[in-house]
């Protein structure tokens, strides 16, 4: 609550932002972000809280950041954001030329291709995030999931009051998926290759009778491939993408991921 109190003032009012012990609260709450202490939204019950003063807290980082040279043997970054660190003590496993920045939390059992994983991301216990797979700002990844080849998750910090990205426990993210601006797939659900997802775009299960229509989120266990459907211009009439619900998960479909246990097993040469 204290940290909470002075990120708000601070928030209102940026002249704080010389004070030290304004810049030491902000440093404190990026350090429990990448601790996995502190989360920019978490679960409670069935429904997923957003935590705003914490994005505040990442957005107030950055002004109080100085940009730094960051030498990695031959590499050179020049930035605000120091790298994650210490992984083998974490217990994650990173294969060059993955990148994830402080503030960030990367659980035991993560396996990171080469990726990348920006600030104020959680990515949780036994995830696979796979080559050129990138995890935008504040982006919620649970479980056992795996980000296939390509996919973006985005980020998000401004406006404050807009939600994260949020990537429910043992979902199976396919090639070049794009997930952006708030949207939410529910546990278990299959994203197959390039399905789009944005806050307006039509999710449509059509495996009743009648089209059942979503926005903004994937029902769990949902298998879901990418679509058309057609919209009216005054040009005339055209097809615009959307993502349609074909199935339920079942074990046929699991059996897609069993890859996953063999890459988390370090002894196994892949």
């Amino acid at each position: 609550m204290q940290l909470q109190e002075v990120i708000e003032k601070a928030w209102a009012d940026r002249e704080l932002l010389k004070s030290i012990e304004t810049q030491e609260a902000i440093r404190e709450v990026v350090s429990l972000l990448d601790q996995g202490k502190l989360r920019v939204a978490e679960q409670v019950g069935e429904v997923w809280k957003v935590n705003e003063w914490i994005k505040k807290a990442v957005i107030l980082y950055f002004p109080i950041q100085q940009m730094e040279v960051i030498e990695v043997g031959p590499f050179e970054f020049h930035d605000k954001i120091a790298l994650k660190r210490n992984y083998k003590a974490l217990g994650v496993r990173v294969v060059p030329h993955a990148v994830a920045r402080h503030g960030s939390y990367v659980s035991k059992g993560v396996i990171m291709m080469p990726s990348y994983i920006n600030i104020g991301a959680y990515v949780d216990e036994g995830t696979m995030v796979d080559t050129w797979a990138t995890v935008g700002s504040c982006a919620q990844v649970g479980k056992n999931v795996h980000l296939s080849g390509g996919v973006g998750l985005g980020g998000v910090l401004e406006p404050v009051q807009a939600a994260p990205v949020i990537i429910e426990d043992n979902v199976f993210v396919g090639s070049r998926c794009i997930v952006v601006e708030g949207v939410r797939v529910g546990r278990e659900a299959v994203l197959g290759a390039n399905v789009v997802l944005t806050a307006s775009s039509k999710i449509i299960d059509v495996t009743g009778s009648k089209p059942i229509e979503y926005k903004g989120f994937v029902p769990p266990r949902s298998v879901v491939i990418p679509g058309t459907i057609p919209k009216q211009f005054p040009a005339g009439e055209y097809q615009v993408p959307c993502a349609l619900i074909i199935g339920k998960r079942k074990e046929s479909t699991d059996k897609k991921t069993s890859l996953n246990d063999a890459l988390r097993e370090n002894s196994v040469s892949v």
